[in-house]
């Protein structure tokens, strides 16, 4: 059977297709429609859908909407509490009636849709769904946390062969999500989107306000937590854009992401406690936090943790689709990758790069050819496949640049116009990971644990070593991504080094390239050395000659 995911309510708009129990395209709006994380999170831009993603997804299968069985929309609007704690009180009841209010909109966006195919999934059982069917295990323990759902901010469950068992939510207005959402904007970051530069700014900084928030932020011992009113300006003044952080902000960062790790492995011991589960897997937003997810793959109770690679919100596109297709009696199948956004052949990539007017080589061996250039410290913007669904980029859409000169750091944030404090990743083959790497998992594709770097490592690659001494990685299997394995041969044979620095191919405010005008306006406007577009090279030199 064919069902269609749509999440569109808050924020991270985006579209996913099963048919008969398979995963086959997943992909967000921003790509398409270039608006980083497609719309902000306010109640009056629900109405927003993800049109170019979810035509694209049908477009993928050959279908129209008419053939599909079902569109699952990650929001039940019946589940809301008119006047709740945790909602918008001036506007919440526009949210909830644009919700109800989907099935409508969808047949529009989609001519051919009856709306009477639409089918309202619960926020956090999409969010379960995109881990508990997903994940490559056919029971585990579940754990959901976010900002905020239609009346509660986590659920905890138990898979097994598809069923799933709630065991506890947690109602609003109590939230880890809203908690980490509230510093974000304290320290003059962007709400719903800069989560991770505090998870990055916690590194610089010492607990030092943990005893009071213990205080404020506990476990009930029911799977439950609590989180009291806190006021941020107590510990460090509220920052600008723009504003320089002090030691305060770092301490007060440090403080809260200790103390979100405490209260996520009490979670996951309760759970434990309650399932017997072996394996553990996470979605929703607090999911991406991989320095928690670390501490809890090392602390915790199970053998195993993995998290949806789109654990955000437009993960609960992937997560509605495959609970209707396990509803419907189809046998789901684990996601077989991130990679399933657009793609495109060597013959079409060519044809861009004959319209674009810029000269072009194709060598024989390209991961010779580029490994030389990263040898020779050359900034590579690297395209190829499908695109990531998710926030990570997974070797489709990224940079590369050479681990060994610490001064790619700088250089790369620079390129991005980001902020100097914010690391930047490492790629490895699987079975070197555990030479230079230790603590984490030693398989991690999705880039969503971090690592400590072995101390006879750290001078060895620099560039991708955080100032806590841990890098998050991305490890490479042969059988999965044979061009990059080779990519990371060639690199080693030339250097010694078996890393490749590996960060988002977009600017600040950017979403990640999506399609090859993406790559090239990219490669354009940054100092971007070589552009790999397929088996294609390109060179800033040869573009920008005389």
């Amino acid at each position: 059977m064919r069902f269609l995911g749509i999440n569109a309510i808050f924020h991270d708009p985006a579209a996913a297709l099963v048919i008969d129990g398979e995963v086959v395209a997943a992909a967000e709006e921003e790509r398409f429609s270039r608006r980083k994380h497609g719309k902000r999170p306010v109640p009056f831009s629900a109405w927003e859908l993800p049109e170019q993603a979810a035509a694209w997804c049908l477009e993928q299968a050959g279908l129209r909407p008419e053939d599909l069985d079902g569109v699952a929309y990650s929001y039940d609007p019946e589940l809301v509490l008119p006047g709740g704690e945790g909602q918008d009180a001036r506007w919440e009841e526009m949210r909830t009636t644009y919700a109800r209010r989907a099935p409508n909109f969808l047949a529009t966006a989609l001519p051919g849709l009856d709306s009477a195919q639409v089918r309202f999934v619960p926020h956090h059982i999409a969010h379960a769904a995109s881990a508990g069917l997903a994940a490559p295990y056919r029971e585990s323990a579940v754990l959901v946390c976010d900002g905020r759902g239609e009346a509660v901010s986590h659920l905890a469950g138990h898979y097994r062969d598809g069923e799933l068992t709630v065991l506890a939510s947690q109602a609003l207005p109590h939230s880890l999500g809203l908690m980490y959402e509230d510093l974000t904007a304290h320290l003059g970051f962007l709400r719903s989107s800069d989560e991770y530069k505090v998870m990055a700014l916690a590194s610089y900084g010492e607990p030092r306000f943990l005893r009071e928030m213990r205080e404020l932020v506990h476990p009930t011992g029911d799977g439950g937590f609590r989180v009291e009113p806190i006021d941020w300006s107590v510990y460090a003044k509220a920052l600008g854009k723009g504003e320089k952080w002090t030691s305060d902000h770092a301490d007060l960062a440090a403080s809260v992401q200790t103390r979100l790790e405490e209260v996520l492995l009490d979670l996951a011991k309760w759970l434990h406690e309650r399932t017997g589960a072996r394996y553990l897997t996470m979605a929703g937003g607090v999911a991406l936090n991989c320095v928690a997810n670390t501490r809890l793959f090392a602390e915790g109770p199970f053998e195993d943790v993995w998290v949806q690679p789109a654990a955000g919100d437009s993960g609960t596109a992937l997560g509605g689709a495959l609970h209707l297709a396990h509803a419907s009696g189809d046998r789901v199948a684990p996601m077989p990758g991130a990679d399933l956004g657009r793609g495109w052949t060597d013959e079409e990539l060519g044809a861009w790069l004959d319209v674009a007017k810029v000269p072009y080589e194709r060598p024989a061996d390209l991961a010779a050819a580029v490994a030389a250039e990263l040898a020779a410290d050359r900034v590579v913007a690297w395209f190829q496949g499908r695109a990531e669904y998710g926030p990570r980029a997974l070797g489709r859409r990224s940079l590369l640049a050479n681990p060994g000169n610490p001064r790619n750091t700088e250089r790369l944030n620079d390129v991005k116009g980001r902020e100097q404090f914010r690391p930047i990743a490492p790629m490895v083959l699987a079975e070197r990971a555990s030479t230079i790497f230790g603590r984490g998992p030693m398989s991690s594709p999705y880039m969503l644990f971090v690592h400590d770097v072995k101390p006879e490592w750290r001078d060895r690659v620099p560039a991708v070593v955080h100032v806590d001494g841990t890098a998050r990685i991305q490890t490479i299997e042969r059988g999965r991504d044979p061009l990059l394995a080779r990519l990371l041969e060639e690199f080693e044979a030339r250097t010694g080094v078996p890393v490749v620095v590996n960060t988002s191919l977009n600017t600040a405010g950017r979403p990640m390239v999506d399609d090859p005008r993406d790559a090239l306006e990219c490669f354009g406007s940054a100092p971007v050395d070589v552009l790999v577009l397929g088996p294609y090279v390109v060179r800033r030199g040869a573009v920008f000659a005389g």
